[in-house]
């Protein structure tokens, strides 16, 4: 992080509110063949569940943390060679263009590594052809569990063609997107200090879903139907999926996009690695017919790459989905 005060170049957020730690997160054996019905019943009602047995190799992601921790290591003026993050590359404490900031820095990166070689070759130097490596093995293995929980969402769902969500995966122009977190401790200000500062504010993800790992450290809390906030419990060997915007409008509001943050640790560092399933930039976002069944669309039909313009310098917290929202009759 930048060597000047958070006082001397923003104002941060603290939360005050009290949460808890919850052991009622959905569980999603993919092993089992009860996945797909477990998915849907998480999908509806958290927008949120835990992955085990997902056929990543831990030394895979030991690996990758390692190679990542050894960046966010370097002093604040090499990591800033791969900055600013316009929108991939190095950023650190400002997130997008609404103003928005937390006790983060961050590394964005296209999931096709044919557009990642600038900000490599910026971030590790000589070292980059080993990180590429390394990198391509994990967001690989990603992938093939991140079509593996689509198509098993679409069999949940009664879905034909079962590829309906993961054929935007693995269409060649996919915007997905890779990335890595890094939330370095942050002491309270007093041992009789019950606030924390928030690492990344309140929001929801706009893409389809999102596949995110960390190491063993706390601060991820999602946001429950009633509005409380319950902490997940960190596990560094699992996954956490991630309902997002254009599945919430693809499956007509029966999925909910889940809101969540993050908070800093007191005493440890974060390190989060995040895939984002995206669409194509062309594909229009619109309720599938088959699981319409006679109801009426909640939202109108847009493309992703009308969405991401829609919400370009929009705040965290906002309600982006709201602009595409039908309004009902009165």
């Amino acid at each position: 992080m930048s060597s000047k005060s958070a006082t001397e170049q923003y104002t941060y957020v603290r939360n005050c509110k009290q949460t808890t730690f919850s052991s009622g997160i959905p569980l999603v054996d993919l092993s089992k063949p009860d996945a797909k019905s477990l998915i849907v019943n998480a999908c509806e009602e958290f927008g949120f569940f835990k992955v085990i047995n997902h056929g990543i190799p831990m030394e895979a992601i030991s690996m990758l943390e390692s190679e990542a921790m050894n960046f966010f290591s370097m002093p604040i003026i090499e990591k800033e060679k791969s900055g600013p993050a316009n929108p991939f590359g190095y950023g650190n404490k400002s997130i997008g263009h609404g103003g928005d900031v937390g006790w983060v820095e961050y590394l964005l990166l296209k999931t096709n590594q044919e557009h990642n070689s600038p900000t490599l070759s910026s971030a590790f130097g000589q070292n980059r052809e080993k990180f590429r490596s390394v990198l391509n093995e994990y967001m690989c293995g990603v992938r093939k569990m991140a079509c593996e929980i689509l198509d098993l969402m679409a069999e949940g769902l009664n879905i034909q063609p079962k590829n309906v969500f993961s054929k935007l995966l693995m269409d060649k122009e996919s915007d997905s997107l890779f990335r890595v977190n890094h939330y370095p401790a942050c002491p309270k200000k007093n041992d009789n200090d019950d606030e924390n500062m928030i690492g990344f504010g309140e929001h929801t993800d706009p893409q389809i879903i999102s596949l995110l790992r960390s190491n063993n450290t706390s601060g991820l809390q999602i946001s429950l139907r009633d509005g409380s906030w319950i902490s997940v419990p960190p596990d560094h060997s699992s996954f956490f999926i991630n309902v997002g915007d254009s599945l919430q409008v693809m499956t007509n509001g029966r999925f909910r996009s889940v809101r969540h943050r993050v908070v800093a640790n007191g005493s440890k560092s974060r390190l989060s690695m995040i895939y984002f399933v995206g669409p194509p930039l062309s594909e229009k976002i619109a309720p599938l017919p088959s699981l319409m069944k006679g109801n009426e669309s909640l939202y109108k039909e847009f493309t992703w790459f009308e969405y991401k313009n829609s919400i370009y310098g929009s705040r965290l917290a906002d309600n982006r989905l709201g602009h595409f929202e039908r309004i009902a009759a009165s």
